[in-house]
Protein backbone atom coordinates (compact mmCIF):
# COMPACT_ATOMS: atom_id res chain seq x y z
CA UNK A 1 0.00 0.00 0.00
CA UNK A 2 3.03 2.25 0.94
CA UNK A 3 4.38 1.70 -2.87
CA UNK A 4 1.55 2.59 -4.76
CA UNK A 5 0.91 5.59 -2.45
CA UNK A 6 4.77 6.63 -3.06
CA UNK A 7 4.34 5.61 -6.90
CA UNK A 8 1.08 7.43 -7.09
CA UNK A 9 3.16 10.44 -5.63
CA UNK A 10 5.94 10.20 -8.27
CA UNK A 11 2.91 10.10 -11.21
CA UNK A 12 1.56 13.44 -10.17
CA UNK A 13 5.19 14.98 -9.53
CA UNK A 14 6.21 13.46 -12.99
CA UNK A 15 2.57 14.96 -14.22
CA UNK A 16 2.88 18.22 -12.64
CA UNK A 17 6.24 18.36 -14.84
CA UNK A 18 5.26 17.55 -18.14
CA UNK A 19 2.42 20.65 -17.21
CA UNK A 20 5.03 22.60 -16.65
CA UNK A 21 7.14 21.57 -19.80
CA UNK A 22 4.71 22.24 -22.03
CA UNK A 23 3.02 24.99 -20.66
CA UNK A 24 -0.14 25.34 -18.96
CA UNK A 25 -2.68 27.87 -20.18
CA UNK A 26 -3.81 28.79 -16.69
CA UNK A 27 -0.27 29.10 -15.66
CA UNK A 28 0.51 31.27 -18.65
CA UNK A 29 -1.86 33.30 -19.52
CA UNK A 30 -0.19 36.29 -17.81
CA UNK A 31 2.92 35.37 -19.88
CA UNK A 32 0.18 35.81 -23.09
CA UNK A 33 -0.86 38.91 -22.10
CA UNK A 34 2.84 40.66 -21.40
CA UNK A 35 3.28 39.45 -25.61
CA UNK A 36 0.29 40.57 -26.33
CA UNK A 37 1.47 44.26 -24.70
CA UNK A 38 5.28 43.80 -26.31
CA UNK A 39 3.93 43.58 -29.70
CA UNK A 40 1.50 45.43 -29.87
CA UNK A 41 3.98 48.15 -28.62
CA UNK A 42 5.80 47.22 -32.10
CA UNK A 43 3.08 48.53 -34.13
CA UNK A 44 1.27 45.24 -34.73
CA UNK A 45 -2.41 44.48 -35.08
CA UNK A 46 -3.40 42.72 -31.62
CA UNK A 47 -5.87 40.55 -33.82
CA UNK A 48 -2.74 38.40 -34.49
CA UNK A 49 -2.02 37.65 -31.18
CA UNK A 50 -3.99 34.69 -29.53
CA UNK A 51 -5.87 34.75 -26.38
CA UNK A 52 -4.28 31.59 -24.93
CA UNK A 53 -1.48 29.32 -25.63
CA UNK A 54 -1.50 27.13 -28.61
CA UNK A 55 0.60 24.45 -29.76
CA UNK A 56 3.76 25.53 -31.38
CA UNK A 57 3.92 23.02 -34.20
CA UNK A 58 4.01 25.79 -37.02
CA UNK A 59 6.74 27.72 -35.29
CA UNK A 60 9.74 27.59 -37.73
CA UNK A 61 12.16 29.65 -35.56
CA UNK A 62 11.51 29.48 -31.91
CA UNK A 63 11.33 25.82 -30.13
CA UNK A 64 8.22 24.42 -30.57
CA UNK A 65 6.53 24.27 -27.22
CA UNK A 66 3.43 25.61 -26.06
CA UNK A 67 3.53 29.22 -27.26
CA UNK A 68 1.61 32.65 -27.79
CA UNK A 69 2.97 33.41 -31.32
CA UNK A 70 1.32 32.77 -34.34
CA UNK A 71 3.33 31.99 -37.45
CA UNK A 72 2.37 35.20 -39.19
CA UNK A 73 3.57 37.05 -35.36
CA UNK A 74 6.88 35.08 -35.89
CA UNK A 75 7.64 36.46 -38.99
CA UNK A 76 6.71 39.92 -38.49
CA UNK A 77 8.84 39.93 -35.31
CA UNK A 78 11.93 38.15 -37.03
CA UNK A 79 12.06 41.32 -39.84
CA UNK A 80 11.67 43.78 -36.72
CA UNK A 81 14.39 41.66 -35.02
CA UNK A 82 16.52 42.08 -37.84
CA UNK A 83 15.64 45.49 -38.17
CA UNK A 84 16.17 46.52 -34.70
CA UNK A 85 20.00 45.09 -35.25
CA UNK A 86 20.63 46.98 -38.59
CA UNK A 87 19.29 50.05 -36.62
CA UNK A 88 21.49 49.41 -33.87
CA UNK A 89 24.76 48.81 -35.97
CA UNK A 90 23.96 52.19 -37.71
CA UNK A 91 23.44 53.77 -34.68
CA UNK A 92 27.02 52.73 -33.15
CA UNK A 93 28.25 53.58 -36.65
CA UNK A 94 27.18 57.07 -37.26
CA UNK A 95 28.61 57.91 -33.64
CA UNK A 96 32.15 56.75 -34.99
CA UNK A 97 31.48 58.57 -38.26
CA UNK A 98 30.89 61.84 -36.44
CA UNK A 99 33.78 61.53 -34.59
CA UNK A 100 35.70 61.18 -37.98
CA UNK A 101 34.04 64.01 -39.96
CA UNK A 102 34.59 66.62 -36.57
CA UNK A 103 38.00 65.60 -36.58
CA UNK A 104 38.11 66.16 -40.52
CA UNK A 105 36.84 69.25 -40.29
CA UNK A 106 39.05 70.44 -37.80
CA UNK A 107 41.93 69.63 -40.09
CA UNK A 108 40.77 70.86 -42.55
CA UNK A 109 39.85 74.19 -41.66
CA UNK A 110 43.53 74.67 -39.66
CA UNK A 111 45.69 73.63 -42.81
CA UNK A 112 42.80 75.92 -45.12
CA UNK A 113 43.87 78.07 -42.50
CA UNK A 114 47.65 78.52 -42.33
CA UNK A 115 47.67 78.60 -46.40
CA UNK A 116 44.62 81.11 -46.45
CA UNK A 117 47.26 83.62 -43.99
CA UNK A 118 49.68 82.70 -45.74
CA UNK A 119 48.56 84.42 -49.29
CA UNK A 120 46.72 87.05 -47.53
CA UNK A 121 50.78 88.61 -45.70
CA UNK A 122 51.62 87.88 -49.66
CA UNK A 123 49.01 90.01 -50.70
CA UNK A 124 49.16 92.67 -48.30
CA UNK A 125 52.87 92.89 -48.66
CA UNK A 126 54.05 92.54 -51.58
CA UNK A 127 53.15 95.55 -53.23
CA UNK A 128 55.08 97.68 -51.07
CA UNK A 129 58.15 95.30 -51.01
CA UNK A 130 58.30 94.61 -54.63
CA UNK A 131 56.49 97.12 -56.71
CA UNK A 132 55.75 95.85 -60.04
CA UNK A 133 57.69 92.93 -59.55
CA UNK A 134 54.68 91.78 -57.63
CA UNK A 135 51.76 93.90 -59.09
CA UNK A 136 52.43 92.75 -62.64
CA UNK A 137 52.53 89.30 -61.82
CA UNK A 138 49.96 88.65 -59.21
CA UNK A 139 48.07 86.17 -61.39
CA UNK A 140 51.02 84.04 -61.15
CA UNK A 141 51.33 84.11 -57.48
CA UNK A 142 47.45 83.26 -56.83
CA UNK A 143 47.28 80.77 -59.45
CA UNK A 144 50.66 79.13 -56.88
CA UNK A 145 48.04 79.04 -54.41
CA UNK A 146 45.27 77.45 -56.20
CA UNK A 147 47.67 75.32 -57.50
CA UNK A 148 48.74 73.98 -53.78
CA UNK A 149 44.98 74.03 -52.58
CA UNK A 150 44.24 72.10 -55.19
CA UNK A 151 46.74 69.85 -54.84
CA UNK A 152 45.73 69.56 -51.08
CA UNK A 153 42.55 68.74 -51.66
CA UNK A 154 42.99 65.96 -53.79
CA UNK A 155 43.08 66.99 -57.45
CA UNK A 156 45.45 65.28 -59.75
CA UNK A 157 48.18 67.55 -60.61
CA UNK A 158 52.30 66.84 -59.65
CA UNK A 159 52.75 69.20 -56.46
CA UNK A 160 56.90 69.06 -57.75
CA UNK A 161 56.04 69.56 -61.43
CA UNK A 162 53.93 72.53 -60.67
CA UNK A 163 56.47 74.51 -58.30
CA UNK A 164 58.95 73.75 -61.18
CA UNK A 165 56.55 75.73 -63.71
CA UNK A 166 55.86 78.44 -61.60
CA UNK A 167 59.46 79.57 -61.13
CA UNK A 168 60.16 79.05 -64.81
CA UNK A 169 57.05 81.13 -65.89
CA UNK A 170 58.51 83.73 -63.29
CA UNK A 171 61.77 84.08 -64.05
CA UNK A 172 60.77 84.89 -67.59
CA UNK A 173 58.91 87.67 -66.86
CA UNK A 174 60.78 88.68 -63.92
CA UNK A 175 63.61 88.89 -66.02
CA UNK A 176 62.08 91.11 -68.87
CA UNK A 177 60.48 93.06 -65.93
CA UNK A 178 64.32 93.92 -64.75
CA UNK A 179 65.64 94.73 -68.53
CA UNK A 180 62.83 96.75 -70.02
CA UNK A 181 65.47 97.94 -72.09
CA UNK A 182 66.09 94.57 -74.15
CA UNK A 183 64.40 92.54 -76.47
CA UNK A 184 63.82 89.09 -75.34
CA UNK A 185 61.32 87.09 -77.51
CA UNK A 186 60.30 83.23 -77.01
CA UNK A 187 63.28 81.45 -78.29
CA UNK A 188 65.46 83.74 -75.73
CA UNK A 189 63.78 83.19 -72.88
CA UNK A 190 63.42 79.47 -73.97
CA UNK A 191 67.25 79.77 -73.65
CA UNK A 192 66.95 81.33 -70.45
CA UNK A 193 65.05 78.72 -68.98
CA UNK A 194 67.59 75.78 -69.98
CA UNK A 195 70.63 78.38 -68.62
CA UNK A 196 68.21 78.25 -65.04
CA UNK A 197 69.28 75.38 -63.43
CA UNK A 198 73.40 76.16 -63.19
CA UNK A 199 72.66 79.81 -62.88
CA UNK A 200 70.21 79.07 -59.92
CA UNK A 201 68.78 82.65 -60.39
CA UNK A 202 66.39 82.67 -57.09
CA UNK A 203 69.27 81.05 -54.63
CA UNK A 204 68.09 77.78 -53.01
CA UNK A 205 64.49 79.13 -52.38
CA UNK A 206 63.04 77.00 -54.80
CA UNK A 207 65.00 73.93 -53.60
CA UNK A 208 64.15 74.82 -50.10
CA UNK A 209 60.11 75.30 -50.75
CA UNK A 210 59.97 72.14 -53.31
CA UNK A 211 61.78 69.43 -50.82
CA UNK A 212 59.82 70.93 -47.55
CA UNK A 213 56.24 71.85 -49.25
CA UNK A 214 56.36 68.15 -50.70
CA UNK A 215 57.09 66.53 -47.84
CA UNK A 216 54.32 68.83 -45.75
CA UNK A 217 51.58 68.55 -48.00
CA UNK A 218 51.85 65.55 -48.98
CA UNK A 219 51.71 64.70 -45.35
CA UNK A 220 48.56 66.65 -44.55
CA UNK A 221 46.73 65.45 -47.72
CA UNK A 222 46.94 61.79 -47.04
CA UNK A 223 46.25 62.11 -43.44
CA UNK A 224 43.28 64.39 -43.82
CA UNK A 225 42.25 61.77 -46.86
CA UNK A 226 42.57 58.96 -43.94
CA UNK A 227 40.13 60.56 -41.99
CA UNK A 228 37.45 60.79 -45.17
CA UNK A 229 38.04 57.21 -46.01
CA UNK A 230 38.06 55.77 -42.83
CA UNK A 231 34.30 57.77 -42.30
CA UNK A 232 33.29 56.54 -45.98
CA UNK A 233 34.19 52.67 -45.11
CA UNK A 234 32.07 53.12 -41.85
CA UNK A 235 29.49 54.33 -43.68
CA UNK A 236 29.30 51.82 -46.48
CA UNK A 237 29.56 48.74 -44.09
CA UNK A 238 27.13 49.71 -41.62
CA UNK A 239 24.66 50.02 -45.09
CA UNK A 240 25.32 46.30 -45.49
CA UNK A 241 21.79 44.14 -45.39
CA UNK A 242 22.01 41.29 -42.41
CA UNK A 243 21.28 38.21 -44.06
CA UNK A 244 18.14 35.71 -44.09
CA UNK A 245 20.19 33.86 -41.12
CA UNK A 246 20.83 36.30 -39.11
CA UNK A 247 17.71 37.81 -39.02
CA UNK A 248 16.30 33.97 -37.92
CA UNK A 249 18.89 33.84 -35.21
CA UNK A 250 18.25 37.36 -34.18
CA UNK A 251 14.67 36.77 -33.71
CA UNK A 252 15.42 33.78 -31.47
CA UNK A 253 18.14 35.88 -29.59
CA UNK A 254 15.30 38.80 -28.54
CA UNK A 255 11.50 37.44 -28.95
CA UNK A 256 11.34 33.61 -28.67
CA UNK A 257 11.46 34.08 -25.01
CA UNK A 258 8.04 36.19 -25.32
CA UNK A 259 6.47 33.35 -27.60
CA UNK A 260 7.44 30.91 -24.90
CA UNK A 261 6.06 32.62 -22.13
CA UNK A 262 9.65 33.58 -20.24
CA UNK A 263 9.76 37.44 -21.18
CA UNK A 264 11.95 38.20 -17.90
CA UNK A 265 14.65 36.36 -19.26
CA UNK A 266 17.44 38.10 -20.84
CA UNK A 267 20.00 36.18 -23.37
CA UNK A 268 22.67 34.92 -22.13
CA UNK A 269 25.78 36.60 -22.27
CA UNK A 270 27.76 34.04 -24.61
CA UNK A 271 24.48 33.44 -26.28
CA UNK A 272 24.15 37.26 -27.20
CA UNK A 273 27.77 37.62 -28.61
CA UNK A 274 27.69 34.34 -30.42
CA UNK A 275 24.33 35.47 -32.41
CA UNK A 276 26.48 38.68 -33.26
CA UNK A 277 29.75 37.14 -34.06
CA UNK A 278 27.99 35.16 -36.77
CA UNK A 279 25.78 37.84 -37.99
CA UNK A 280 28.88 40.44 -38.20
CA UNK A 281 31.17 38.27 -39.23
CA UNK A 282 31.98 40.18 -42.17
CA UNK A 283 32.32 43.31 -40.63
CA UNK A 284 35.28 41.90 -38.12
CA UNK A 285 37.57 40.83 -41.51
CA UNK A 286 38.12 44.69 -41.49
CA UNK A 287 40.18 44.91 -38.79
CA UNK A 288 43.85 43.90 -39.99
CA UNK A 289 43.36 46.44 -42.55
CA UNK A 290 41.49 49.23 -40.54
CA UNK A 291 44.19 48.81 -37.71
CA UNK A 292 47.04 49.10 -39.94
CA UNK A 293 45.22 52.57 -41.41
CA UNK A 294 44.60 54.22 -38.23
CA UNK A 295 48.16 53.24 -36.86
CA UNK A 296 49.54 54.96 -40.42
CA UNK A 297 47.56 58.20 -39.56
CA UNK A 298 48.91 58.19 -35.96
CA UNK A 299 52.33 57.71 -37.57
CA UNK A 300 52.37 60.64 -39.94
CA UNK A 301 51.41 63.30 -37.39
CA UNK A 302 55.18 63.33 -36.21
CA UNK A 303 55.65 64.77 -39.69
CA UNK A 304 53.12 67.66 -38.81
CA UNK A 305 56.19 69.49 -36.31
CA UNK A 306 59.35 71.07 -36.65
CA UNK A 307 61.53 72.94 -39.22
CA UNK A 308 60.22 71.06 -42.21
CA UNK A 309 56.68 69.83 -40.56
CA UNK A 310 53.33 70.87 -41.91
CA UNK A 311 52.66 73.71 -39.12
CA UNK A 312 55.53 76.19 -40.23
CA UNK A 313 56.03 75.36 -44.26
CA UNK A 314 52.69 75.71 -44.87
CA UNK A 315 51.64 79.21 -43.51
CA UNK A 316 55.42 80.06 -44.34
CA UNK A 317 55.25 79.84 -48.55
CA UNK A 318 55.51 83.79 -49.08
CA UNK A 319 58.43 84.36 -46.78
CA UNK A 320 60.19 81.63 -49.57
CA UNK A 321 58.81 83.70 -52.09
CA UNK A 322 60.33 86.75 -50.31
CA UNK A 323 63.81 85.27 -50.43
CA UNK A 324 63.53 84.32 -53.97
CA UNK A 325 62.81 87.22 -55.31
CA UNK A 326 65.39 89.36 -53.14
CA UNK A 327 68.00 86.64 -54.41
CA UNK A 328 66.93 87.71 -58.69
CA UNK A 329 67.82 90.83 -57.47
CA UNK A 330 70.86 90.70 -56.21
CA UNK A 331 72.28 88.29 -58.60
CA UNK A 332 70.79 90.54 -61.39
CA UNK A 333 74.14 91.83 -62.95
CA UNK A 334 75.84 88.28 -62.64
CA UNK A 335 72.51 86.42 -64.06
CA UNK A 336 72.68 88.70 -66.83
CA UNK A 337 76.09 88.40 -67.51
CA UNK A 338 76.19 84.74 -67.77
CA UNK A 339 72.91 84.43 -69.97
CA UNK A 340 74.33 86.97 -72.39
CA UNK A 341 77.16 84.50 -72.62
CA UNK A 342 75.44 81.54 -72.92
CA UNK A 343 72.77 82.53 -74.88
CA UNK A 344 73.86 85.45 -77.51
CA UNK A 345 73.44 89.45 -76.77
CA UNK A 346 69.81 90.31 -77.01
CA UNK A 347 68.61 93.14 -78.88
CA UNK A 348 67.80 96.79 -77.76
CA UNK A 349 64.42 97.78 -77.26
CA UNK A 350 63.95 100.81 -78.92
CA UNK A 351 60.82 101.51 -77.42
CA UNK A 352 62.43 101.16 -73.92
CA UNK A 353 61.59 103.92 -71.28
CA UNK A 354 65.33 104.37 -70.95
CA UNK A 355 67.32 104.55 -67.98
CA UNK A 356 66.07 101.95 -65.57
CA UNK A 357 64.21 102.78 -62.53
CA UNK A 358 65.14 101.69 -58.62
CA UNK A 359 63.30 98.83 -57.57
CA UNK A 360 62.24 98.37 -54.37
CA UNK A 361 63.60 95.28 -52.19
CA UNK A 362 61.45 93.43 -50.09
CA UNK A 363 62.30 92.56 -45.93
CA UNK A 364 59.60 90.73 -45.00
CA UNK A 365 59.16 89.90 -40.98
CA UNK A 366 57.92 87.21 -40.18
CA UNK A 367 53.84 86.73 -39.89
CA UNK A 368 52.29 85.83 -36.83
CA UNK A 369 50.85 82.29 -37.00
CA UNK A 370 47.91 80.46 -35.07
CA UNK A 371 49.35 79.60 -31.92
CA UNK A 372 50.91 76.29 -31.38
CA UNK A 373 48.75 74.78 -29.12
CA UNK A 374 45.73 74.56 -32.00
CA UNK A 375 47.35 71.97 -33.95
CA UNK A 376 49.18 70.23 -31.04
CA UNK A 377 45.65 69.78 -28.93
CA UNK A 378 44.32 68.44 -32.50
CA UNK A 379 46.74 66.09 -32.99
CA UNK A 380 46.33 64.91 -29.07
CA UNK A 381 42.74 64.15 -29.30
CA UNK A 382 42.52 62.43 -32.68
CA UNK A 383 45.50 59.85 -31.60
CA UNK A 384 43.45 59.51 -28.18
CA UNK A 385 39.96 59.10 -30.48
CA UNK A 386 41.82 56.49 -33.14
CA UNK A 387 43.62 54.62 -30.95
CA UNK A 388 39.64 53.99 -29.11
CA UNK A 389 38.07 53.56 -32.69
CA UNK A 390 40.95 50.28 -33.59
CA UNK A 391 38.88 47.59 -31.74
CA UNK A 392 35.54 48.92 -33.12
CA UNK A 393 34.84 46.22 -35.54
CA UNK A 394 35.85 43.50 -33.44
CA UNK A 395 34.50 44.86 -30.16
CA UNK A 396 30.73 45.47 -32.27
CA UNK A 397 29.18 42.52 -31.12
CA UNK A 398 30.00 42.86 -27.62
CA UNK A 399 28.79 46.58 -27.51
CA UNK A 400 25.60 45.74 -29.09
CA UNK A 401 25.08 43.07 -26.95
CA UNK A 402 25.67 45.35 -23.68
CA UNK A 403 24.32 48.55 -25.08
CA UNK A 404 20.83 47.38 -27.75
CA UNK A 405 20.14 43.80 -27.06
CA UNK A 406 19.42 44.07 -23.08
CA UNK A 407 21.96 41.15 -22.23
CA UNK A 408 21.60 39.58 -18.91
CA UNK A 409 24.47 40.59 -16.73
CA UNK A 410 25.68 37.22 -15.93
CA UNK A 411 25.12 34.08 -17.74
CA UNK A 412 23.60 31.78 -14.75
CA UNK A 413 20.24 29.36 -15.28
CA UNK A 414 17.86 32.80 -15.06
CA UNK A 415 19.40 33.92 -18.38
CA UNK A 416 17.85 33.07 -21.90
CA UNK A 417 20.05 30.22 -24.13
CA UNK A 418 17.50 30.42 -26.94
CA UNK A 419 15.92 27.03 -25.78
CA UNK A 420 14.51 27.95 -22.90
CA UNK A 421 15.35 29.43 -19.36
CA UNK A 422 19.20 28.22 -18.23
CA UNK A 423 23.10 28.47 -18.68
CA UNK A 424 24.41 28.53 -22.32
CA UNK A 425 26.77 25.88 -22.67
CA UNK A 426 28.57 26.12 -25.54
CA UNK A 427 32.08 28.19 -26.36
CA UNK A 428 32.08 31.38 -28.06
CA UNK A 429 33.15 31.70 -31.49
CA UNK A 430 36.26 33.47 -32.91
CA UNK A 431 36.34 36.49 -34.82
CA UNK A 432 36.00 36.63 -38.54
CA UNK A 433 34.23 34.98 -41.07
CA UNK A 434 36.54 32.35 -40.89
CA UNK A 435 35.85 31.24 -37.44
CA UNK A 436 32.56 31.16 -37.91
CA UNK A 437 32.61 27.30 -39.36
CA UNK A 438 31.07 25.91 -36.24
CA UNK A 439 29.05 28.56 -34.88
CA UNK A 440 26.16 27.05 -33.62
CA UNK A 441 23.84 29.68 -33.43
CA UNK A 442 24.13 31.48 -37.28
CA UNK A 443 24.60 29.66 -40.31
CA UNK A 444 27.48 31.33 -42.20
CA UNK A 445 28.65 30.07 -45.33
CA UNK A 446 32.21 31.05 -45.30
CA UNK A 447 33.02 30.43 -48.53
CA UNK A 448 30.80 33.34 -49.53
CA UNK A 449 32.43 36.90 -47.86
CA UNK A 450 30.55 40.12 -48.43
CA UNK A 451 31.59 41.85 -51.67
CA UNK A 452 31.05 45.17 -50.45
CA UNK A 453 32.95 44.29 -47.23
CA UNK A 454 35.72 43.08 -49.01
CA UNK A 455 36.02 46.55 -51.71
CA UNK A 456 36.00 48.81 -48.74
CA UNK A 457 39.04 46.37 -46.98
CA UNK A 458 41.11 46.87 -50.46
CA UNK A 459 40.26 50.76 -49.98
CA UNK A 460 42.02 50.83 -46.33
CA UNK A 461 45.03 49.11 -47.85
CA UNK A 462 45.08 51.49 -50.71
CA UNK A 463 45.01 54.50 -48.68
CA UNK A 464 47.03 52.99 -45.83
CA UNK A 465 49.97 52.57 -48.16
CA UNK A 466 49.60 56.38 -49.58
CA UNK A 467 50.37 57.17 -45.66
CA UNK A 468 53.18 54.82 -45.50
CA UNK A 469 54.43 56.72 -48.74
CA UNK A 470 54.04 60.19 -47.01
CA UNK A 471 55.84 59.58 -44.10
CA UNK A 472 58.97 59.06 -46.45
CA UNK A 473 57.68 61.83 -47.86
CA UNK A 474 56.20 60.52 -51.30
CA UNK A 475 53.39 60.95 -53.47
CA UNK A 476 51.73 57.28 -53.59
CA UNK A 477 50.26 59.07 -56.97
CA UNK A 478 53.57 59.79 -59.02
CA UNK A 479 56.10 57.60 -57.33
CA UNK A 480 57.48 56.98 -60.79
CA UNK A 481 58.54 60.51 -61.25
CA UNK A 482 61.84 61.30 -61.66
CA UNK A 483 63.45 62.62 -58.40
CA UNK A 484 66.63 63.99 -60.26
CA UNK A 485 66.24 67.68 -58.46
CA UNK A 486 65.56 69.95 -61.59
CA UNK A 487 63.18 71.35 -60.45
CA UNK A 488 64.81 72.91 -58.00
CA UNK A 489 66.23 74.94 -60.45
CA UNK A 490 63.17 77.73 -61.12
CA UNK A 491 63.05 75.76 -65.13
CA UNK A 492 60.30 73.96 -66.56
CA UNK A 493 58.43 73.15 -69.51
CA UNK A 494 54.43 73.36 -70.01
CA UNK A 495 52.63 75.51 -67.70
CA UNK A 496 49.03 75.53 -68.13
CA UNK A 497 47.91 77.99 -70.38
CA UNK A 498 45.09 79.29 -68.09
CA UNK A 499 47.33 78.99 -64.78
CA UNK A 500 50.62 81.09 -66.42
CA UNK A 501 49.04 82.57 -69.30
CA UNK A 502 51.54 81.76 -71.19
CA UNK A 503 52.45 80.85 -74.98
CA UNK A 504 51.35 77.12 -75.52
CA UNK A 505 54.52 76.32 -77.96
CA UNK A 506 56.06 74.23 -75.41
CA UNK A 507 55.61 70.80 -74.49
CA UNK A 508 52.77 69.81 -72.09
CA UNK A 509 52.71 69.75 -69.04
CA UNK A 510 53.28 66.19 -67.23
CA UNK A 511 52.02 67.25 -63.61
CA UNK A 512 48.44 66.18 -64.08
CA UNK A 513 47.35 62.41 -63.95
CA UNK A 514 44.52 60.46 -62.95
CA UNK A 515 42.87 61.63 -59.70
CA UNK A 516 43.08 58.90 -57.39
CA UNK A 517 41.33 60.18 -54.25
CA UNK A 518 39.84 63.80 -53.69
CA UNK A 519 38.60 64.61 -50.01
CA UNK A 520 35.27 64.73 -49.38
CA UNK A 521 33.38 67.55 -50.78
CA UNK A 522 35.61 67.97 -53.70
CA UNK A 523 34.62 67.02 -57.25
CA UNK A 524 36.89 64.60 -58.95
CA UNK A 525 38.60 65.73 -62.22
CA UNK A 526 37.90 63.49 -64.86
CA UNK A 527 40.11 60.96 -65.32
CA UNK A 528 41.72 59.78 -68.75
CA UNK A 529 38.81 57.62 -70.94
CA UNK A 530 39.07 53.61 -72.48
CA UNK A 531 37.32 53.09 -75.17
CA UNK A 532 37.28 50.41 -77.96
CA UNK A 533 39.43 52.42 -80.32
CA UNK A 534 42.49 52.51 -77.58
CA UNK A 535 42.65 48.42 -78.20
CA UNK A 536 46.59 47.92 -78.91
CA UNK A 537 47.21 45.77 -81.90
CA UNK A 538 47.60 42.59 -80.20
CA UNK A 539 44.13 42.50 -78.55
CA UNK A 540 42.70 43.04 -81.95
CA UNK A 541 44.69 40.46 -83.19
CA UNK A 542 43.53 38.22 -80.72
CA UNK A 543 40.03 39.15 -81.21
CA UNK A 544 40.07 38.63 -85.19
CA UNK A 545 41.53 34.89 -84.62
CA UNK A 546 38.84 34.59 -81.91
CA UNK A 547 36.33 35.46 -84.26
CA UNK A 548 37.62 33.53 -87.03
CA UNK A 549 37.17 30.45 -84.45
CA UNK A 550 33.80 31.08 -83.56
CA UNK A 551 32.56 31.28 -87.18
CA UNK A 552 34.43 28.39 -88.22
CA UNK A 553 32.51 26.32 -85.13
CA UNK A 554 29.08 27.63 -86.17
CA UNK A 555 29.34 27.09 -90.08
CA UNK A 556 27.39 24.59 -90.91
CA UNK A 557 29.11 20.76 -92.50
CA UNK A 558 27.57 19.12 -95.62
CA UNK A 559 27.72 15.15 -95.53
Amino acid sequence: MELRAGGWWLLCAAAALASCARGDPASKSRSCSEVRQIYGAKGFSLSDVPQAEISGEHLRICPQGYTCCTSEMEENLANRSRAELETALLDSSRTLQATLAAQLRSFDDHFQHLLNDSERALQDTFPSAFGELYTQNAKAFRDLYTELRLYYRGANLHLEDALAEFWARLLERLFRQLHPQLLLPDDYLDCLGKQAEPLRPFGDAPRELRLRATRAFVATRSFVQGLGVAGDVVRKVAQVPLGPECSRAVMKLLYCAHCLGVPGARPCPDYCRNVLKGCLANQADLDAEWRNLLDSMVLITDKFWGPAGAENVIGSVHLWLAEAINALQDNRDTLTAKVIQGCGNPKVNPHSPGSEEKRPRGKLALQEKPPAGVLEKLVSEAKAQLRDAQDFWISLPGTLCSEKMAMSASSDDRCWNGMAKGRYLPEVMGDGLANQINNPEVEVDITKPDMTIRQQIMQLKIMTNRLRSAYNGEDADFQDASDDGSSSSGSGDGCPEDICGRRVNKKSSSSRTTLTHALPGLSEREGPKTSATGCPQPCMALLVLLLILLLSVARPRWR
